[in-house]
């Protein structure tokens, strides 16, 4: 007798576990179908009827699935805003994403246009093209989709809506309250974010911020980060002769702002890589515990490496992870007279470097542009915000033009928050496998202002492919991860956070 009732619950459980699977595929090919739509909205970043037109539809699909919803004026575009309805007595998830793009050159994509979404299966170690309709009820996860924002970020957007609906077809009461703020210039910085989170900020109140943005780790296990590096920007002007001079006439004369340009940038950093400016590396502590993590995520050192083709990473951290704990100091790019067949026998006018600098928690950025300011004129420079004029030129030497970016501030939410370790929690259940704990990401998410003007712990929950080529031409989303999205919005959705927070 209790043989057959444990067949009989097994075969219960397989039953159950199949018809979720079932449901899960149709949901799947659901998704595809929508994201394919969304996907033909152009969305360049750079466009502003292009925004509009995406406001139009997201507010016609959050509508749809029962949210309230509103155009949110900022000085640039506008925020999209939608809500369920609210209930007293439940904590509130505050889910931000973007729809915005990077702007795209057709002519570098292997698709005529990057705005209809193409259908790819393995071949080979490339890819060939197939016909939507060969999608049936079992898709092959392994197959990928290229367009533009597939990946980064409207696949997630889409991922979250087609959650909604599986929750609903399964009668699933949600035990929060929900609300989405979609940005429409994220990858232009998202400049006016800071004052229209002070402006809503009533309207963003909540108990989490969640991200849904970014690959997962390139291991493919679960994955969440507690924070990302801001970054601020600096332009760095050297000059010789108001015009380029003939290098016979005037070589050992006029004065080449190549050199007092490289003399700079040498004086920043040792051979190891390590920044070189007194205080840079003030502030920053690392506890054993945190160590511990940091060490935890799977990074292959020779994977990495090889993938770069580098024989020694530079030495700050002994390790990966380790080194995006630290600020960064980064020459982006150089120009100065010419070069290749176009180079030509001359003493340059001027020479200039393009610098980022990633923040982390504690580093004030207008702090870190001090110190290279500071550290400049050391080296008996002078320093000018504008373009040194003839009387200036004439009569001293060494000038150097320091233009700066505004400043977007990094995040990171505590390693122990309770609530990061109930989503640890869940996705490890889930999906079975270790969870990928990111302290803080390399990249910058323009987040901080809803985490400091909200006071409220903050979570990145990436969905998609690592190889997705976002930015990049054939940018792809791999439709396992659409499944993998679902899942976590699903599973996060529907199960109530422990009590107590």
């Amino acid at each position: 007798m209790k043989f057959r009732l444990l067949l009989l619950l097994i075969l219960f459980q397989f039953s159950v576990r199949g018809q979720d699977e079932a449901l899960l595929k149709t949901q799947v090919r659901h998704t595809i179908d929508e994201l394919v739509q969304f996907i033909a909205i152009p969305n360049d970043a750079l466009e502003h009827a292009d925004i509009n037109r995406n406001l139009t539809w997201l507010t016609r699909a959050f509508s749809e699935r029962g949210f309230n919803t509103s155009i949110l004026p900022t000085e640039e575009e506008s925020l999209f805003f939608a809500a369920l309805p609210m209930e007293d007595g439940k904590p509130t998830l505050l889910w931000y994403m973007h729809f915005d793009g990077q702007s795209v050159d057709p002519s570098q994509w292997d698709q005529p246009d990057p705005y209809k979404v193409v259908l790819k299966a393995p071949s080979g170690e490339g890819w060939e093209t197939r016909p939507m309709s060969e999608l049936s009820d079992d898709i092959p996860y392994d197959w990928r989709l290229f367009g533009r924002s597939v990946s980064d970020d409207k696949g997630p957007i889409i991922m979250m809506l087609n959650a909604i609906d599986l929750l609903k077809k399964q009668g699933t009461s949600l035990p929060y309250n929900i609300k989405v703020i979609l940005d429409g210039q994220e990858e232009r910085s998202s400049k006016p974010l800071p004052k229209a989170v002070e402006t809503y900020r009533e309207l963003l109140q909540a108990d989490y911020l969640l991200i849904a943005d970014g690959p997962v780790h390139y291991s493919g296990n679960p994955t969440v980060v507690y924070g990302c590096r801001g970054i601020t920007t600096m332009t760095l002007t050297t000059y010789g002769p108001v015009l380029p001079q003939h290098s016979g006439h005037y070589g050992n004369y006029a004065p080449n702002p190549n050199f007092q340009l490289a003399e700079i940038l040498a004086s920043m950093k040792d051979r190891e890589g390590r920044v070189l400016i007194p205080g840079y590396y003030d502030g920053i502590s690392l506890s054993e515990a945190e160590m511990d993590i940091l060490r935890s995520v799977p990074d292959e050192a020779s994977l990495i490496n090889g993938n770069l083709q580098i024989a020694e990473p530079d030495q700050v951290g002994s390790f990966y992870q380790e080194a995006l704990q630290y600020p960064s100091l980064n020459v982006r790019g150089m120009g100065s007279g010419w070069i290749g067949s176009g180079a030509r026998t001359i003493v340059p006018a001027t020479a200039t470097a393009e610098i980022d600098i990633r923040l982390v928690p504690e580093t004030d950025g207008k702090r870190m542009k001090k110190l290279v300011r500071d550290h400049i004129a050391s080296l008996g420079y002078r320093i000018t915000e504008q373009e040194p004029d003839a009387g200036m030129r004439t009569t001293q030497s060494h000038w150097v033009r320091v233009t700066e970016s505004e400043v977007t501030d990094a995040f990171r939410t505590p390693l122990d928050n309770p609530f990061g370790m109930h989503l640890v929690s869940l996705l490890g259940e889930t999906f079975e496998k270790p969870v990928v704990q990111i302290r803080i990401a390399g990249g910058t998410v323009p987040i901080a202002p809803f985490v400091n003007a909200l006071d409220i712990p903050a979570f990145l929950l990436p969905l998609v492919n690592p190889d997705n080529n976002q930015h990049s031409p054939n940018e792809n989303l791999e439709i396992g991860q659409i499944a993998y999205g679902l899942r976590v919005f699903e599973v996060i959705l529907s199960t109530p956070p422990p009590g107590g927070f």
